[in-house]
């Protein structure tokens, strides 16, 4: 069986944390932070975790993460 290839925009986006969770980068971070406050700056700067449903596709294209 041939090896599986990392899809590498997965493996760019996706981490995994120290127990295992997959975890992502929150959406908004990119531009017009102006019109943001302070505290939601700071929220949105925290990674968030990937729904399990959703954590199994990840899997099958980052072989590493899995």
């Amino acid at each position: 069986m041939p090896k599986l290839k990392t899809c590498k925009t997965a493996a760019k986006r996706f981490s995994k944390s120290g127990t295992g969770k997959l975890m992502r980068n929150t959406t908004g971070m990119n531009h017009l932070k102006m019109a943001k406050s302070k505290s939601a700056l700071r929220r949105l700067s925290q990674k968030g975790g990937v729904a399990k449903g959703f954590a199994k596709v990840v899997k099958k294209q980052v072989p590493g993460l899995a």
